[in-house]
């Protein structure tokens, strides 16, 4: 089977019309697709067969093939894909071609350890913000901002251009926090707290409980033991 989709050339062809729909699982799968292309792109690879990736990361070759035939036209069969056009569009598609600020609602442990990330404060990503309701946290210097009190989280949003919100308060205060970030314009929040928040239409959410996955383990571990028993 091929390595890339015909074409005649090695850079990307859109189809027609509006962006591809694309399913959560392909975005994720997408995602790491991309930053497999940017280390070989580091490593000076100009071309790489979706068997050659698949190979290197532990991925799957057909999947390659699939996720990427949603967006477009891509590579030369049997010469593979262009690492430097792929990573281009493929980087245009997910956004991170402009710059997403971030605000963090409560800075607490978490809170201040995400504003120290690299990952939140690196390329399209940067933390401009904080809010937290403790005044012993107020008017603390954390990375590049200092704290703001909650009160003034709209304000915050509109000086600094924030369009992400990050969660990281106590189960109890995650819904008012929510509500309080899309009333003040921010348009997509990723919740870190303990618990799940009634969406806001138009407003993306994504949930993230490593406790969830810890669990999952935790069962996996426990089927295994008790076969060898």
């Amino acid at each position: 089977m091929a390595s890339g989709v015909n074409g005649t050339s090695g850079r990307p062809r859109k189809a027609a019309g509006r962006s591809p729909s694309v399913s959560p699982l392909s975005l994720n799968r997408i995602s790491f697709y991309l930053r497999c292309l940017k280390r070989l792109d580091a490593e000076g690879l100009e071309r790489i067969s979706s068997k050659e990736l698949a190979r290197r990361f532990n991925l799957s070759a057909p999947q390659i093939r699939k996720d990427l035939a949603q967006l477009g036209e891509f590579g030369i069969r049997g010469v593979g894909y262009e690492t430097s056009a792929l990573i281009e569009h493929l980087s245009t598609l997910l956004g991170l071609d402009r710059q997403h600020r971030m605000v963090i609602v409560g800075m607490g442990n978490l809170g201040s350890a995400l504003a120290r990330y690299l990952g939140f404060n690196s390329g399209p990503f940067q933390v401009v913000a904080g809010i937290d309701k403790d005044p012993d946290k107020v008017g603390e210097r954390i990375g590049s901002f200092v704290v703001r009190p909650a009160e003034e989280l709209a304000q915050v949003v509109r000086c600094s251009g924030a369009e992400i919100g990050v969660l990281t308060v106590p189960a109890d205060g995650a819904q008012a926090s929510h509500d309080a970030l899309v009333d003040a314009g921010i348009r997509g929040v990723i919740n870190f707290s303990p618990t799940r928040i009634r969406p806001v239409p138009g407003v993306p959410l994504k949930d993230v409980d490593l406790r969830i996955h810890l669990e999952e383990l935790a069962y996996f571990l426990q089927e295994r033991q008790g076969q060898h028993s």
